[in-house]
């Protein structure tokens, strides 16, 4: 299994600090955003990995980052040229992919639980796609999944709904069969003018090849300026391998 961290994205929630660089280069607790996906992936046995970020500050990540190599870990990276959505930015990733299957991370989820179980579980699956669910108290921000009776089945997401059905937001944590790309391909904009990685999540969901894992541990993004905050509180003394370090 390869390994995509999705890096784009103007970062226009976190003005003025996204001014001087990328999002994902600011820093969360002892390291940079972008390194806590990269070794959670890591930790899960998942070592090349592509990163997609926009144009306006690769430079600067490939600059820190390099191949990879501090982290014992190997880096490909592809430019996303404009904004166009998640779904987009991973479409990006097929010729990477190779027809395997992939561990997808959201650069700005900063999270506690390992997901080396969760990996271990969607590669041994016969194909479709899993994504990572945690109960929070306002899932109305992000997209929510709602269970059959049993609670152990995916029926539907819903992408920011006023009224949500459950407390089970779908975190920025997925894996997909080489499937993916083809859905991807058949996605028609969003009314926001973006190929929308809920639509192909529930492409999985209705095929009935979508499965899940919940997060025990706690879990946010860091794309407002409460949650950046949130996220370098709850990451100040978080353990994660093979820190890296930049002289």
């Amino acid at each position: 299994m390869k390994g995509v961290v999705l890096a784009g994205g103007t970062g226009s929630r976190l003005k003025p600090l996204t001014r001087v660089t990328n999002k994902h280069l600011l820093p969360v607790g002892r390291m940079p955003m972008i390194c806590h996906p990269l070794l959670k992936l890591k930790e899960a046995g998942v070592t090349e990995i592509l990163i997609v970020t926009g144009r306006e500050h690769m430079g600067n990540v490939v600059a820190f980052l390099g191949s990879g190599s501090e982290l014992r870990i190997s880096l490909t990276y592809r430019v996303q040229d404009e904004a166009g959505g998640i779904a987009q930015a991973l479409g990006l990733a097929e010729d990477f992919a190779a027809g395997g299957r992939l561990a997808v991370i959201l650069g700005d989820n900063i999270f506690e639980d390992s997901i080396a179980g969760d990996a271990g579980a969607f590669a041994t699956a016969s194909c479709g796609a899993r994504v990572m669910l945690k109960r929070i108290d306002d899932p109305g921000r992000f997209g929510v999944a709602s269970l059959d009776a049993s609670g152990e089945r995916i029926v539907r997401i819903v992408e920011k709904p006023e009224e949500p059905e459950s407390d089970l937001a779908v975190t920025g944590i997925y894996f997909y069969d080489a499937r993916v790309f083809e859905v991807i391909r058949k996605l028609k904009p969003s009314g926001r003018g973006e190929l929308e990685i809920t639509d192909v999540n529930n492409w999985y969901v209705e095929a009935g090849e979508m499965s899940f894992g919940l997060l025990a541990g706690w879990w946010t993004d860091a794309g407002t300026h409460g949650s950046y905050a949130d996220a370098n509180r709850l990451a100040a003394n978080l353990d994660l391998p093979g820190e890296v370090t930049k002289s």
